[in-house]
């Protein structure tokens, strides 16, 4: 018997699972960058993205963790095109002190993630990779595009901008109060 020449279109695996990953994918997005609109064009790039993924040799069978990690592309691919733009209105400021942060208080989830909503992109990326999804720096570099050594730099950066905008927030609180 003869192999049918025509194969299934491995989109159909997405499109099966559409429904049910698209509130787990639209929900990471939104936790990351607190947009609606941001989240919901993300998600649509995302499983645009997948289709022509899954239509490649050798991609993973298609599931809600593959979809999260082209989100996760996504979002960084934001970040970055959004730190290029902040970069052509601006001059990067130099000279920031590279210390290590020993800072060990703990944070309220509602106001941190309002601080880390004000911060620039290029801090805002790379301490959601690093922090809030928990990936190696290696692995924070890999999505940002930079060296790892480049990477510890930017996230001692930006939990430098995070502690100083967490903390003057407090204090202004405390004045107010």
């Amino acid at each position: 018997m003869r192999e049918p020449r025509i194969r299934p279109d491995p989109a159909f695996a997405l499109l099966e699972l559409y429904e049910r990953a698209l509130p787990e994918v639209y929900g990471y997005l939104l936790s990351r960058c607190g947009n609606r609109t941001l989240a919901e064009e993300l998600t649509s790039e995302t499983f645009l993205g997948a289709v022509g993924a899954c239509r490649k040799q050798g991609t993973p069978p298609v599931s809600v963790g593959w979809l999260i990690g082209i989100a996760r592309h996504k979002l960084a691919d934001h970040w970055r095109r959004q730190a290029r733009e902040d970069r052509g209105l601006r001059l990067v400021h130099h000279g920031e002190p590279e210390t290590v942060d020993p800072w060990e208080g703990r944070l309220d989830a509602l106001r941190a993630r309002q601080v880390l909503a004000r911060l620039g992109p290029a801090h805002r990326a790379a301490l959601t990779l690093r922090y809030v999804d928990g990936l190696g720096v290696p692995e924070v570099a890999g999505h940002l595009g930079r060296t790892v050594h480049a990477t510890e730099a930017l996230i001692v950066r930006a939990r430098a901008a995070f502690r100083r905008e967490y903390e003057g927030e407090e204090g202004g609180r405390d004045r107010a109060e």
